[in-house]
């Protein structure tokens, strides 16, 4: 083994940094523009299909569980390739997918390749976090933590803004296509300038037996446990108020023409301006008070839904968006920043309980708004933040560095 010391991470500011900013944005973009494209037109592919609104949601719920399955194993297909190596596949095989999907003959092929397309890029999240942790100065890791999760925003908002219309003019399909073409240029932006890895160190086959070690490791890190926690509740959560808000906003008393719905996800411009700012207060403050003042901001915002006049729930929505992506983009960063000898694999399951989250609440809390209405959705998205700000408070306390 050579005695040089492994190269020093990547400063804030330099040409390296910036880049890696920029390559990060991209990858998020290319990333969850073509995973949540269909939400913003499931009612076109219902009619079209002739399926009901639940079926429809699969395409949606099919990508983020074949994400949620597909980040362990992504983990370690990075521990031996390399993390950079691993996101440049998984990002240019899922865009194929995608296009492919669009025009699937049938809609349980199309379920079939919406599940790849979720497992194909499942690399990208469960990868991110442990490529900049490793690659960046380490008082640069939560900004250019930050920076990822702006772009997954911008991606969840493209992805909805572009479908919409083309999808009014053109069929649903051509909405699709028209997201994966964008989601192609942006992976285009990723190989191109993420920078190559400097601290990298393959794993060889002497540490192939360690894998569930590795594995289990973050598992028994109770601050750990608490972000996975914020990770299931949060999403959760959030993903449902995302779901339902169409159905809440199309019946009355507001009556949202369905071609207007798309400009709704203009909230997610809350999270892609909350974001970086939540990296550069956690940088000067520490991450716990962004944390949980994220989770304040989230609550409010809930809140303010519930509330009768559009404009008040549409900057409730706003709110609520800021606070969350806020809060998830301090988390995740500090999952991957906190793990010591299983980096890709702590950032894997958080990921892992992230789209569970999604999966599970997204889907189970539409019950509750279809047995009690838009408020007792939102009480039982409330009690889940709540929940996670008291686990981050009970087990991150403390914890820090």
């Amino acid at each position: 083994m050579s005695g040089e010391a492994p190269p020093t991470g990547h400063p804030i500011g330099s040409p390296a940094y910036q880049r890696l900013q920029i390559a990060l944005v991209c990858a998020g973009l290319a990333t969850f523009a073509q995973l949540y494209s269909p939400q913003g037109i499931l009612q076109l592919i219902s009619a079209d299909l002739q399926i009901g609104a639940e079926q429809a949601a699969l395409t949606v719920s099919a990508a983020t569980a074949g994400l949620a399955l597909a980040v362990v194993p992504w983990s370690f297909v990075g521990d031996r390739i390399g993390r950079r190596p691993a996101m440049i596949l998984a990002v240019c095989g899922a865009t194929v997918l995608a296009l492919v999907s669009a025009w699937a003959p049938s809609f349980e092929l199309m379920l079939v390749l919406r599940l790849l397309e979720g497992m194909a890029l499942g690399g990208v999240p469960a990868l991110a976090m442990a490529y900049l942790s490793d690659e960046v100065d380490e008082r640069a890791r939560a900004v250019a933590a930050g920076w990822f999760v702006a772009g997954t925003t911008v991606g969840g908002l493209s992805g909805r803004l572009v479908a919409t219309p083309v999808a009014d003019v053109l069929g649903w399909r051509s909405g699709i296509t028209a997201v994966a073409l964008l989601a192609a240029a942006a992976a285009a932006g990723f190989v191109i300038l993420a920078p190559k890895e400097q601290r990298f160190r393959p794993l060889g086959r002497a540490a192939r037996g360690g894998r569930l070690s590795r594995l289990l490791t973050p598992l028994k890190d109770p601050g750990q446990l608490a972000l996975y926690a914020c990770a299931f509740l949060l999403m959760g959560g959030f993903v449902a108020v995302y779901n339902y808000l169409s159905f809440h906003l199309t019946a009355a008393p507001y009556l949202v023409p369905a071609s207007l719905m798309g400009l709704v996800f203009l909230a997610y411009l809350g999270g892609t301006i909350s974001s970086p700012i939540a990296g550069q207060l956690a940088a000067r403050h520490g991450r716990l008070p962004v944390l949980l003042g994220s989770i304040g901001v989230m609550i409010a915002g809930l809140l303010l839904t519930t509330l009768g006049p559009l404009l008040v729930v549409l900057a409730g929505l706003l709110v609520m968006t800021a606070g969350f992506v806020g809060a998830h983009s301090t988390a995740s960063g500090w999952a991957g920043a906190r793990a010591h000898g299983a980096r890709s694999q702590a950032t894997s399951l958080y990921n892992l309980f992230y789209y569970a989250g999604s999966s599970v609440l997204g889907w189970s809390i539409g019950h509750v708004y279809e047995g009690a209405g838009w408020g007792a959705a939102i009480a039982v998205v409330c009690v889940a933040a709540v929940l996670a700000g008291l686990a981050a408070l009970a087990l991150l306390r403390g914890e820090e560095n």
